[in-house]
């Protein structure tokens, strides 16, 4: 066992100043982790917002099977689909002098479409009894994309 303290206290020294000299990370190693997380970002960010994009014209179609089946309902019970005067609100209030009107027949509120924009009931429809349609995130008829006009 060596019991000089000069040693000791020099391998005290070396151990301190390679501690201290690995304490953290240097300009350069911030700089190249600061480039890759962009890197990624710039990868992964587009790819994120189109999903957004597909989720709302997902929500957009199970509303309007939501309101497909109130309104089927609602014909059972009172023997016709809703006027387009009347529209969806007819589900929630009693429209006219009906009196085998049994709604509510939806749980809450008329929603607005993803994009804020209320859906356009008119019956008779172009091929069905009746259309739903949201006219997408532009808000005008027809387009492509997220601009695309969903319907029954």
């Amino acid at each position: 066992m060596d019991r000089n303290p000069s040693k000791s206290l020099n391998s005290s020294k070396t151990t301190k100043h390679l501690a201290f000299k690995n304490n953290g990370f240097t300009l350069l190693e911030l700089l190249v982790v600061i480039v890759i997380i962009g890197l990624l970002a710039a990868y992964v960010g587009p790819k994120y917002f189109a999903q957004l994009g597909k989720s709302e014209i997902t929500v957009a179609k199970a509303q309007i099977g939501a309101f497909k089946k109130a309104l089927d309902t609602y014909r059972i019970d009172v023997g016709r689909y809703p006027t387009s005067e009347e529209g969806l609100a007819a589900l929630l209030n009693k429209a006219g002098e009906s009196t085998k009107w049994n709604g509510p027949y939806l749980d809450k509120e008329i929603p607005m479409d993803p994009w804020g924009n209320p859906y356009i009931y008119r019956t008779p429809g172009t091929n069905k009894d009746f259309d739903i349609t949201s006219y997408g995130k532009d808000g005008q008829p027809g387009g492509t994309g997220e601009d695309v006009d969903i319907t029954n």
